[in-house]
């Protein structure tokens, strides 16, 4: 039986392995860590989450939903991993960050046609079938590979994340347990401002000092992300920004007292103890005693104590309509493909989602001479499009959507969440096939 190797164990290099072993065809995934780390991972382990442990909206009438939804119908390990370590985020789907990635370890190393190698890999592979999915801190030696391979042509953004503090530092008698905007169950806790509080701290956050960048990233010029925005730069576009972001108060009140608040800043748990809670939408690049100062302004986090401070770092993504197809092939070399990050998927369990589709289409197409490829009507599908085609405009990272989905052949009463419901039943309708489809072919 011919073999298929990954490069990357990460979110999109997990997945893509542990599908291609369901098809009965053995992989070699090679891993660097603990050999060698990027300037953003931890931990020796599988599908590290570094930004958040949050994979947001866990609702079927979201993109981001349904999506998930598709996954988990079809077989997706890191479904598998997240509904065995969620915790509590109402109607958000986050994790225990630590538990999830030993899930998805312990799933791949314990597979018997998953062989794991711990070395750096710094040129692609020619003598098997090889999907790289490196991420967006692919190390030094394989970008250079990667960018000969495809004349240079790549692009980057600067990625945060935000600080995790303690919840036993949580002063509770000025913050409170409620939900996020009135969904799902008091799950986030919430440090209120008044005016006064909420414009002072905003002045002493857009004249905090910013940590200077990685060293290899000196002299680059600093663009962001928007679905990733260090809370400083957002701020500085104006006074009101943050209160219509991650400081939003409406729909939010105090379940004991009723009282409704001018500015408000959430945190939620980050393992299921409830014993670390992370700041939401605080990416931040400040220095670390600067996030302490300013972050300390805020009622109920003026004694926290910082289990991580928020971290800035260099994302690079190939311009993939120029390279890729849409079962992420390279079309210079169809042997290779790409996954994850690194091909302009933006989020978690979009990088999964184009490590199943890469997974599934170079395992057909080894078995039967053609790759699988997902419908477009389906989320999964509709994003592997979006990489090989792009969009209006320069090629920028994009989350899941319903944008990028093919209009109903009907017209919906009933406004936009009737017409996200209806996009979810067909998509779903369509999943379901696919998924019947992928059983017959991995019993061949």
């Amino acid at each position: 039986m011919d073999k298929i190797y990954v490069i990357g164990a990460g979110l999109a290099g997990s997945e893509a392995a542990y599908q291609i072993a369901r098809f009965g065809i053995p992989v070699t995934l090679f891993e660097m860590k603990p050999v060698k780390r990027s300037p953003a991972h931890k931990a020796d382990t599988f599908a590290e989450l570094v930004c958040s442990n949050s994979l947001r909206s866990a609702d079927v009438t979201n993109a981001s939903g349904l999506l998930k939804e598709e996954l988990r119908r079809m077989g997706s390990l890191i479904m598998e991993a997240c509904d065995n370590t969620k915790v509590s985020a109402g109607g958000a789907l986050a994790v225990d960050r630590q538990l999830f990635s030993e899930y998805v370890t312990r799933k791949i190393e314990e597979h018997p046609l998953i062989e794991v190698r711990r070395e750096e890999i710094t040129e692609i592979p020619a003598d098997a079938p090889c999907i790289v999915a490196t991420g967006p801190l692919t190390s030094d030696a394989l970008a250079e590979d990667i960018s000969r391979l495809i004349g240079g042509d790549s692009l980057y953004f600067f990625d945060a994340a935000a600080p995790i503090v303690s919840f036993d530092s949580i002063d509770m008698t000025k913050a409170f347990f409620a939900s996020r905007y009135g969904k799902g169950s008091a799950d986030y806790i919430n440090c209120p401002m008044n005016e006064e509080e909420y414009k002072a701290f905003y002045n002493a956050l857009v004249t905090a000092e910013e940590a200077p960048l990685h060293e290899a990233d000196a002299g680059l010029k600093v663009k962001v992300f928007e679905g990733c925005m260090p809370v400083e730069v957002m701020a500085k576009r104006g006074e009101d920004t943050l209160r219509f972001g991650p400081m939003k108060p409406v729909g939010i009140t105090n379940p004991e007292t009723g009282e409704t608040y001018y500015a408000i800043v959430q945190l939620r748990r980050e393992n299921e103890e409830g014993e670390m809670f992370n700041l939401v939408g605080f990416q931040t690049h400040l220095k670390f005693p600067e996030q302490k100062r300013v972050f300390g302004m805020i009622p109920g986090l003026e004694n926290a104590e910082f289990l991580r401070y928020g971290v800035m770092h260099r994302n690079t993504f190939i311009n993939s309509p120029e390279h890729l197809d849409s079962d992420y092939a390279l079309r210079s070399n169809r042997s290779i493909r790409f996954a994850g990050q690194m091909t302009g998927v933006e989020g978690y369990i979009e990088s999964a989602a184009s490590g199943f589709a890469a997974g599934v289409a170079a395992a057909s197409e080894l078995l039967f001479g053609t790759s699988y490829r997902f419908s477009d009507k389906m989320m999964i599908g509709a994003m592997a499009k979006y990489i090989s085609e792009g969009g209006v405009g320069a090629f920028q990272p994009m989350n899941a959507n319903f944008g990028i989905i093919p209009p109903l052949d009907h017209k919906v009463k009933g406004g936009k969440k009737a017409r996200y419901e209806a996009y979810a039943a067909r998509a779903l309708e369509e999943c379901d096939k696919a998924a019947e489809v992928l059983r017959e072919l991995r019993n061949k």
